[in-house]
Order: C-alpha cells, then sequence, then structure tokens
C-alpha cells in the first residue's frame, strides 16, 4: 500500500491525485485531526508526530509514505528517511521542481504555515535550482483551520486571503505555490484573489505525478505494493465538518475510521 498522512483532512487532495494517477493501487490515509495544526507547532513537536504517523502506516501495510503535510515535510522529511526502511516522498521537492521547469520572470509567491514559510524550505530548495529567481513567503496560519471547519466559501475566509495575498500582490509575483495541501480546496478563491494571470502551482497534483514516474522506474516495488482490497482513511479524531470536506474532496462517501491509540482510546 502507499501510506500518505497529513495533520488534517487537507492532504486528502493529495490521496486523491495518487489515486487518479495510479488507479488500482491501494492507498492507506491518516489525518492527525486531534493535533492539527502541525503549523503552529515547533519542529520537534512536528517530527515526533510525524514518526508517529509514518509508524501506524508502516504497522497497516505502507511501503511507501507520503508526506502529504508542508509542515512535516520542512522539518521532518529527512529524519523520516534516515529511520525509515521504505521510500518517503514529500509535496515540496516536486512543486519546486514544477517552479524551475515553467516560464517565470522569476518572482515566486510562496503561501504556507508559520513552520513552512519559517522553515524558508522552497526558498532554498528553488535557489539551489535557480539562483537568480525571488522567493517571496507569506505565512497563513488561519487558513488551515478555516478549511477543517468547512469554511471554504464564507465571507470572513474571503477576506482573509485577500489580506494574505495583499503583499504578494505588491511583490509583483508572477507564480504562486500552494504550499499547504489543504489550499488546493480553496484554489478558486486564491486564484481569482492573487489575479488570473498568475500561475497558482497545486503540489497535489505534483507529487503524484512523481510518484507515478518513480514506480515505473521501480518495477519490482510495483509488484509488492497491495492493489486487492478498499482503500483506508483513518484519523485521530472524527467532526462533521471532517467528514464533509473528505466527501467533497473524493466526490463520494468516505469512511473516516478512527484510530485507537494512547491519545484517543
Amino acid at each position: 500500500m502507499i501510506g500518505i498522512f497529513d495533520s488534517g483532512v487537507g492532504g486528502m487532495t493529495v490521496a486523491r491525485a495518487i489515486e487518479k494517477n495510479l488507479p488500482g493501487r491501494r492507498l492507506v490515509y491518516f489525518g492527525d485531526l486531534a493535533r492539527t495544526p502541525y503549523g503552529s507547532k515547533s519542529a520537534r513537536t512536528i517530527r515526533k508526530y510525524a514518526l508517529e504517523n509514518s509508524e501506524f502506516l508502516l504497522q497497516k501495510g505502507a511501503e511507501i509514505i507520503v508526506i502529504a503535510c508542508n509542515s512535516a515535510a520542512s522539518v521532518a522529511s529527512g529524519m523520516l528517511r534516515d529511520k525509515l526502511p521504505v521510500p518517503v516522498f514529500e509535496v515540496v521537492t516536486p512543486a519546486v521542481r514544477q517552479v524551475v521547469s515553467m516560464g517565470s520572470r522569476g518572482r515566486i509567491g510562496i503561501i504556507g504555515t508559520r513552520a513552512t514559510i519559517k522553515s524558508q524550505i522552497y526558498e532554498d530548495k528553488i535557489k539551489k535550482l535557480r539562483p537568480d529567481f525571488q522567493v517571496f513567503g507569506q505565512p497563513c496560519p488561519l487558513l488551515v483551520p478555516l478549511v477543517e471547519e468547512g469554511w471554504l466559501n464564507k465571507r470572513e475566509t474571503k477576506m482573509i486571503i485577500r489580506r494574505y495575498l495583499h503583499s504578494l500582490k505588491l511583490k509583483n509575483i508572477d507564480t504562486l505555490v500552494l504550499g499547504c495541501t489543504h489550499y488546493p480546496l480553496l484554489k478558486k478563491l486564491i486564484q481569482s484573489r492573487i489575479g488570473r494571470q498568475i500561475r497558482v502551482i497545486d503540489s497535489s497534483r505534483a507529487i503524484a505525478a512523481e510518484l507515478a514516474v518513480f514506480l515505473q522506474k521501480h518495477p519490482n516495488l510495483v509488484k509488492i505494493l497491495s492493489s486487492a482490497g478498499e482503500n483506508e482513511y483513518y484519523v485521530s479524531d472524527v467532526t462533521e465538518a471532517a467528514q464533509a470536506t473528505a466527501e467533497r474532496i473524493f466526490g463520494r462517501r468516505i469512511n473516516l475510521q478512527l484510530r485507537q491509540g494512547k491519545d484517543n482510546a
């Protein structure tokens, strides 16, 4: 199975993109709703959560781990690659590759959680490939809670997005990276407020495409990936808003199962 984790249900945008790109491959997902958001947590705490989430997915039979959380990717991906016995993918690198491969004036905006923006992981990776690019980060700490609560088309959400994007519009960016897997659910609102002429990069689609290429190059791994049975979706807390958001992402009924453990047993 392909194991995917996020701080909540936003990472299901990654699961949905992988499902479309790799039909028939069984997925197991974990959303850590009881401890969301990760973006306001310390790097040490995020690394602890990321390892616990990955170990849970491995227990469920995951042969690949996908970090569908930019906050965790920014501070925990190296640690997980060192500790885990399976390939580890994260959402940052594929999006960065898209940034540098597209025609651009080299003025790149990044929106994400405080942890992601503070880490400067996007800026570091982009400038390693294109030192001439200018990268402008904007933390958007209120967007994840708004998505988790299902406030996807509220007047307040639109006002907050406009406020967050104002400084990036003043920077005259030509590309905007959605540096959080919750943000594709707000993509239409973001696009309309940043401007139709601005390219908006969705990291969930980027990582799904990269994973498909990886599996084409590793047929032995494909052979051991389980394709029988239903996909499984676990969360550390079940809420009506999370259930509604999950079904909005997939366009069908999703059975969110409560992970039993020391935090919620």
